[in-house]
């Protein structure tokens, strides 16, 4: 398939018509005495608004996820935007709920992250560069914790914090590779206690996991409160309200709480809220934007990061459980290329264009990567919930290629369609928006991977060897003997996410497909009990990513109108 390229994301961006906010939130019912606008085109939304919606109708609500994906993505985002205007195309009011992009990949490798083509969440230079500023506010409350839990060192350590136990470090929603590790505290004595910390990005960040599944303001207070910085030298947990930092961090965090409305190039309403780190944290937008958004039209549409395994995962067995919210469908995007790249004859690498050997006709190929859609297709029927296979079609796609991906999806009994939202906007996507209609009305009830009673390591062998396809856990002696402290500190009921690579179903980033006869490692396990989850880190996690050769920063600037140039 060849089309004429479209003009740059940042050309339609700016082309595009926008409505004032007070008309985007009449056309999902939102109260406009609920909202706290941001110029023209950004608005807060009061928690209120939540109570305000309740008596109206539930939305079907659809979660779009991936199969597994190429160092490039494979545009979840533009993909979501592109249904959400497909379906009111179709007659249907939408509205979108998505994370807020982090500022260190706008200026780093993927540059920003608003969708594309006419497929776009805008205003996208607002989207892309601080928004209202959630981001900052959730810097300044992690840090606050880390400067209390310094100066507590300072000034004694009357809770005996044993320093070798410090999990908590700082965070910056920048790329910077020099500070994932350093010693802090040097210089005169007034100047602290020296000790290796370090650096991760913000949405890293415990308080970002905290704020996207926290329901209310005093549900904030509280977690917030229960944020484990570290253990005693007799094994007991240090939190932030033994610091007395969660009720400042709170305050820091209130306005942050509240949603943020936006629209995309055809004016259906975006809820913009939280990110939360894809591979150790939910990966998923905020709770109360899903509780807001389910009631602002006939459809509801979320996504959950990276592949099924990683954010759909979180969202089911995470997510809706703290949301108390039941997907009614999932959609799974697929790209010809993310499947060139699973038949392992081609290597992709994040920042560099595609091998040119790639974009040559090759069904043969694509088939040869089916494995790893067939997976996806398997992980999201887990669940309990339809997939339907959203082929994002690229201009250097050809026709026998996406026939490939067609054919292999009714195959295995998946509705599919091929969607041209980037080039076509919602019209591109009405074939997508028709099929996951569809879907929603299949019966349908949400099944979880396990249940909360069982034991922790039960938990993360029953992701292990049911989602990811795992043979089974192999648990080092420190991270054993760590899930059976959390057990009788109380910890036992959480769920558990695992950290792992986003490059492959396994814990192996190198392997591509549907890997089998392979045992996942667990190094170290570590509790979030702010957001509620203990969490199994397997394989090498950055959680404060480097910078390029040739930053996406370095061709960002400002013309001579004061125009933001060079973002894509």
């Amino acid at each position: 398939m060849t089309t004429t390229a479209p003009p740059s994301d940042l050309a339609i961006a700016r082309a595009a018509h926008l409505e004032p906010i007070t008309t985007v939130a009449e056309s999902a019912g939102i109260p406009l005495d609920r909202l706290q606008p941001y110029g023209r085109h950004v608005a807060k939304i009061d928690l209120a608004a939540e109570q305000d919606l309740a008596g109206k109708p539930r939305a079907r609500y659809v979660v779009i996820t991936a199969i597994t994906p190429t160092p490039l993505g494979e545009g979840k985002t533009t993909t979501a935007v592109g249904l959400a205007q497909g379906l009111s195309q179709l007659g249907h009011r939408a509205t979108l709920a998505l994370r807020q992009p982090s500022m260190g990949p706008t200026f780093g490798i993927k540059g920003g992250a608003a969708g594309a083509g006419f497929s776009q969440v805008l205003p996208m230079e607002t989207l892309n560069l601080h928004l209202t500023g959630d981001f900052h506010a959730v810097t300044a409350a992690h840090n606050l914790l880390s400067a209390m839990l310094d100066n507590h060192l300072h000034h004694g350590n009357e809770l005996d914090v044993d320093t070798r136990s410090i999990s908590w470090r700082r965070v910056l929603d920048v790329n910077d590779r020099a500070l994932r590790g350093i010693v802090e505290g040097l210089g005169a004595r007034i100047d602290g206690v020296p000790r290796q910390s370090g650096f991760d990005i913000t949405a890293a960040s415990e308080v970002m996991a905290v704020l996207a599944l926290s329901t209310s303001l005093t549900d904030l207070r509280g977690r917030l409160g229960r944020i484990v910085v570290g253990f005693t030298t007799t094994g007991h947990p240090v939190t932030a309200e033994d610091l007395h930092a969660a009720g400042a961090m709170a305050v820091i965090l209130k306005d942050a709480l509240m949603p943020n409305l936006l629209q995309t190039t055809e004016n259906t309403p975006v809820l913009i809220h939280t990110g939360p780190f894809g591979n150790i944290a939910t990966g998923n937008s905020s709770v109360i934007a899903d509780r807001i958004g389910i009631h602002t039209g006939d459809y509801l549409l979320t996504e959950a990061g990276f592949g099924s395994d990683m954010g759909a995962e979180r969202f089911f067995n995470l997510k809706c459980r703290v949301s108390g919210l039941l997907p009614d469908a999932a959609v799974l995007v697929a790209t010809v290329r993310s499947l060139k790249a699973h038949s392992g004859r081609f290597r992709v690498v994040a920042g560099r264009p595609l091998p040119p050997e790639m974009l040559l006709e090759d069904p043969d190929a694509v088939r040869a990567g089916a494995a790893n859609l067939r997976r996806h297709i398997e992980i999201v029927r887990s669940f309990g919930v339809s997939p339907v296979v959203a082929v994002n079609a690229f201009p250097t796609d050809h026709d026998s290629e996406l026939a490939v991906i067609t054919d292999l999806a009714e195959s295995e009994g998946a509705r599919v369609a091929v969607s041209t939202h980037v080039l076509d906007g919602g019209k591109g996507a009405t074939d997508l928006a028709a099929v996951v209609a569809e879907a929603c009305d299949d019966p349908h009830q949400l099944r979880h991977t396990y249940e909360l009673d069982e034991p922790l390591r039960d938990k993360i062998e029953a992701v292990a060897t049911r989602v990811y396809g795992a043979d089974g856990v192999d648990f080092s002696d420190a991270a054993a003997k760590d899930l059976a402290r959390f057990e009788v500190l109380g910890y036992g009921a959480f769920p558990v996410v695992i950290a792992k690579t986003h490059l492959s179903i396994s814990s192996d980033p190198s392997l591509r497909g549907d890997p089998r006869g392979w045992r996942m490692p667990v190094r170290e396990v570590r509790v979030a009990a702010g957001a509620g989850y203990v969490y199994a880190i397997s394989g090498e996690m950055r959680t404060m990513p480097g910078l390029p050769k040739h930053p996406a920063a370095a061709s960002i600037d400002l013309d001579a109108d004061g125009q933001v140039v060079g973002l894509f």
